[in-house]
């Protein structure tokens, strides 16, 4: 548990450098606290705690301070990411400004009362709930601790069930912060019961106590996940997508010219700053396409469209495409038009490549803006779904199957196929 919190506070402390947050920050905090309680709570950590104190229950106190800080930050985080729609921005900072002054009054209560506390005996971690129960510090302390613990986990719960966020990964990320108060109550609901039997002399209940322990680790467990659950899928994604516009990349940048990819050092990585490498590779192939507008023309599209209406009576015809019995969707005919037409507009390049003989490259054809590339009107945040389809479709059998009559055109013959496109 200890390996696991302090690898994600590094990670999110990358990210706190990149991109400062104040949630970020209190992220990488909880993470950290969490690390540093069960490195104390480790056998070896506990006992070593308790060796340079010289009072082998010493290690109980920071631990028990750092689970109300670790359940504390959570609670923090789940009030700050409410919808201002449900909360105003006032009732929010008041709302953390309570709670948090709460917080440091209950472990300076706690703090001064089991260091009043007479601790006998020696130590076992999980067992100090129900060994030293006897003394009157030592209940007040567990008490002031179990309230703390009820309040935030139950409030946390209730908050966030009710909570309506716009951003998917925060939703997701209250939704797992609900779940996880709810079960880290069960160690209130072990607990108290076994704490208060030890008090008056009555074991029978220790192995109850014991037991709770398990439902604060699950609940720690759940937060890691509500906290880097939703951050590890976008990263996943982030990183197939690069992979899945790779042969987009290839036909519209290293294909028109290579001197659009923004950096040569090396192809973009999948592992490290996969976001960055994303975007760099989006704007790559939105700056090829661009490119490319003078090489287009209407015949691509009006191939893949006439084929695709064929193919919606044509049983064998569709068939032979692998299509639906109802065709392609709006926006997956329009990615088919799309990668169609780049297509052919870069064999067109190629091909006046290859029979240029000026220095500078081969002159575009004077009608180069005769028909407008489809989607240029995308909005910048449609982008990248939009792109994404396209690379899908740039070897479906309909796109192969239009473009196979037009290789036979020749040069001569495409200004006036354009011109009739035009005027179509």
């Amino acid at each position: 548990m200890a390996t696991a919190f302090l690898l994600l506070a590094g990670w999110k402390a990358s990210a706190l450098r990149r991109e400062p947050a104040p949630t970020l920050a209190l992220m990488v905090a909880n993470f950290v606290v969490a690390a540093a309680v069960y490195v104390i709570a480790s056998p070896l950590g506990y006992t070593a705690v308790g060796s340079a104190f010289g009072q082998a229950w010493v290690p109980t106190l920071p631990i028990y301070v750092g689970i109300l800080v670790n359940f504390g930050l959570v609670q923090l985080l789940t009030i700050i990411w409410t919808s201002p729609s449900q909360d105003p921005p006032h009732r929010v900072r008041n709302a953390v400004i309570g709670w948090s002054l709460l917080y440091t009054l209950a472990i300076a209560v706690m703090t001064v009362a089991f260091l009043h506390a007479d601790l006998r005996g020696p130590a076992v971690p999980l067992k100090f709930n129900t060994e030293q129960p006897d003394e009157p510090p030592v209940l007040f302390f567990l008490v002031v601790f179990l309230t703390m613990l009820t309040c935030g986990t139950l409030h946390t719960w209730h908050r966030a069930r009710r909570a309506k966020p716009d951003d998917e990964r925060i939703a997701h990320a209250l939704h797992w912060f609900g779940r996880s108060m709810a079960v880290t109550f069960g160690y209130v609901v072990c607990s108290a019961p076994a704490i208060v039997a030890a008090s008056r002399g009555y074991h029978q209940l220790d192995a109850v106590g014991v037991f709770g322990s398990v439902f604060g680790v699950v609940g720690c467990i759940g937060i890691c996940y509500a906290m880097s659950g939703a951050a590890v899928s976008v990263w996943l994604r982030e990183r197939r997508d690069i992979r899945v516009l790779e042969p987009l990349w290839d036909l519209v940048v290293a294909g028109v010219d290579p001197d659009l990819e923004l950096s040569k050092s090396a192809r973009p990585s999948r592992l490290l700053n996969v976001r960055l490498n994303l975007h760099r590779r989006i704007i790559e192939i939105l700056d090829g396409i661009l490119k490319l507008r003078l090489w287009v023309t209407a015949d691509a599209a009006g191939a893949v469209e006439s084929m695709h209406s064929e193919s919606l009576n044509d049983e064998a015809l569709r068939e032979k495409l692998r299509l639906a019995e109802t065709g392609l969707t709006a926006q997956e005919l329009e990615a088919a038009v799309t990668a169609a037409v780049l297509r052919h507009a870069v064999d067109r390049l190629q091909d006046a490549r290859t029979r240029s003989t000026d220095a500078s490259g081969p002159t575009p054809p004077s009608d180069g803006l005769a028909y407008a590339m489809p989607g240029q009107d995308t909005a910048a945040d449609e982008e990248r779904p939009r792109l994404l389809r396209v690379a899908r479709a740039l070897e479906l059998p309909l796109v192969q199957a239009s473009l196979e009559p037009l290789q036979t055109v020749t040069p001569e013959a495409e200004p006036a196929s354009r011109a009739d496109a035009h005027s179509r």
